[in-house]
């Protein structure tokens, strides 16, 4: 059995007239920078968070920086953050000229810790940052009720999170601004690179657009110092097809991670664990494992494709030596890195797909 890890393929045979009709639709009228299919899908996202403002912007990692420039992050700021995270939450901090402080990780859900979060607030902390790691959101009361009592601002990178929710509502209703990516193999993917801003703060989200295309207030009048960071015309018209299918693919992604862990727990492993009061995206279905290569080696001749998210946490990154941390001072996040393992996840996985999966497993 040949098992497809993200299935982008299967997925764009099933909405393939759609998207060539729309990608088309682009080409006939070769609007390929802010064309009317931007602000549709922008609208489409409002509606479907019921946010206030939503601005698209050209990745995950834009997301990111408009945020944090919206938010007047500068040199010398501190953002409190978790190091088990892909590269692109630390260093948009870093680029900024600002300081990435780390803080350990849930062993359960492998979120932030909010426990963790008030001993490491100094006069320099501006912001806390919590990812919602695999698309599961984090501890937003405990976070939020930090970031009121410090007056912090709170940034969601929800890259991996989009459609996720929290006490019943999209995380946007829980921070100051929810960025996310379109990135191909997340849950929802456009051809290439994609992400937007999400915002109840108008002011907030009219920054956001004006920093998007150079920090212009209009055309060659620069108020702010900003970014080419606009999302094209023809990424846009392909999340807008898939977005209208994407509270179904959604519930196929919950089911086809909730049947993995039917099947695998009680084994020799550890299955993910989802908390009461929220839903997950299930943009990885990761389990930890002994022995972690050598499982990956024997799935592999299995025909079984696996990857690790992630395999090292960022304060042990090289490029990141100048902020002074050491083995052992984020243990959770260490050891999980050590043993983390992601399992194929698309909505599309067949029953006797995952049975096979879970028995060579």
């Amino acid at each position: 059995m040949k098992i497809d890890f993200a299935n982008l393929q299967y997925q764009y045979q099933l909405y393939k007239e759609e998207i060539n009709a729309a990608m088309q639709a682009v080409l006939d009228k070769s609007n390929y920078i802010m064309g009317e299919e931007v602000k549709e899908l922008e609208s489409s996202l409002e509606a479907f968070t019921e946010a206030k403002e939503a601005v698209t912007c050209a990745s995950g990692t834009e997301a990111l920086l408009l945020a944090m420039m919206a938010l007047d992050i500068k040199p010398g700021d501190e953002i409190i953050t978790t190091p088990f995270t892909f590269i692109a939450t630390a260093e948009t901090i870093a680029l900024l000229g600002a300081t990435p402080v780390f803080v350990d990780i849930d062993e359960e859900t492998y979120n932030i810790d909010p426990s963790k979060i008030e001993a490491k607030i100094t006069q320099n902390t501006k912001a806390i940052m919590p990812v919602s790691l695999y698309g599961q959101p984090s501890d937003m009361d405990a976070i939020n009720d930090i970031a009121k009592k410090h007056n912090l601002k709170v940034i969601i990178d929800g890259a991996q999170s989009f459609g996720a929710t929290y006490k019943d509502r999209a995380e946007v209703h829980h921070c100051d601004i929810y960025t996310t990516s379109f990135f191909p193999a997340k849950p929802l993917g456009c051809f290439g690179d994609g992400g937007a801003v999400l915002t109840n703060d108008e002011a907030l989200a009219t920054k956001m657009r004006q920093l998007r295309v150079h920090g212009q207030d209009r055309r060659y009048h620069h108020k702010y110092i900003g970014l080419g960071g606009r999302m094209d015309t023809l990424q846009c018209a392909v999340v807008n097809v898939k977005l209208k299918h994407y509270k179904k693919d959604l519930k196929l992604r919950q089911a086809v991670a909730q049947k993995y862990t039917t099947v695998l727990q009680n084994k020799e492993l550890i299955t993910p664990t989802l908390k009461r009061d929220r839903t997950t995206a299930v943009a990885q279905y990761s389990v930890r494992v002994q022995n972690r290569d050598a499982v990956q080696a024997k799935l592999k001749e299995q025909g079984i494709p696996t990857a690790v998210h992630y395999p090292m946490p960022l304060h042990l990154q090289e490029c990141f030596a100048y902020l002074n941390y050491k083995k052992g001072d984020f243990p959770i996040a260490e050891s999980v890195s050590q043993e983390i393992m992601s399992l194929p996840m698309n909505p599309y996985v067949g029953d006797d797909e995952i049975e096979f999966i879970c028995k060579s497993l």
